[in-house]
């Protein structure tokens, strides 16, 4: 049985002849322990698609189930209960409070549940060790780098120990060797059974998935293993994953 199930999704925004579908029909079953990248141009609905997937954005039409669970038939509360359960969220800006040092950004996801404030800190001090920043656990975000933001971003999206991370351009705002570092991350995590899915430009870090998932005007053209040579598109100016 699959984790992840979505049966004909579609999200469309506005009504009448200026409507537009930003998802349209998106069918997915993804295993637990799998790293899927969502490829493609900017505007093809990926970032709209993680959305869906992270149960932030209600489907206009279509069924989204994780672990046997239909996500968007559940009341609000329960669906925010769900998200804390199942889905960690990775930024492309990080979104880290700059008056907080990383321990205490790290600890954020655990403010609404009933651990006490110490085990909330032993926790999240965890969570940076993962990520090889058990040593500045006590700086604010400016006293690191960008690279550094970025993993602390990665142990706030783990710290619950959620079976899937959901990255948006996880490596758009740092240079290639803090992006390499950030797949490289993620890639452990996958290797210690959590479910990731990625959204990314770059051919180079969606070849570190084991899957990628090509859409093209909220649609998936193509699906497969992100090594496999014949998942091309014939638009020279679509996204390719042969070349470059």
């Amino acid at each position: 049985m699959s984790l992840i199930s979505a049966h004909e999704l579609s999200r469309q925004y506005g009504d009448g002849p200026g409507a537009v579908e930003a998802v349209s029909g998106v069918s997915l079953e993804i295993a637990a322990g799998e790293f899927v990248a969502v490829v493609g141009e900017s505007g093809s609905g990926k970032s709209t698609l993680l959305t869906i997937l992270g149960g932030l954005n209600s489907p206009t039409r279509g069924r989204y189930e994780v672990d046997g669970v239909d996500v968007y038939a559940l009341s609000p509360n329960r669906r925010a209960d769900f998200r804390r359960k199942y889905i960690g969220f990775v930024f492309q800006s990080f979104h880290l409070l700059p008056y907080l040092n990383l321990v205490e950004n790290v600890m954020l996801p655990l403010a609404v549940t009933r651990m006490s404030d110490q085990d909330q800190r032993v926790r999240a001090l965890d969570a940076l060790a993962r990520v090889g920043l058990a040593d500045k656990a006590d700086r604010r975000p400016d006293q690191v780098s960008g690279g550094e933001q970025e993993r602390a971003a990665v142990a706030r999206a783990i710290v619950g120990r959620t079976p899937i991370v959901l990255a948006d351009e996880p490596t758009g705002n740092l240079d290639v060797k803090n992006g390499r570092q950030t797949i490289a991350l993620l890639r452990s995590l996958v290797d210690q059974g959590t479910t990731v899915i990625m959204v990314t430009h770059s051919r180079e870090y969606a070849r570190a998935a084991s899957r990628t998932v090509l859409l093209r005007d909220g649609r998936i053209v193509a699906d497969g293993p992100a090594a496999d040579e014949g998942l091309v598109e014939t638009n020279p100016l679509a996204w390719t994953l042969a070349g470059g």
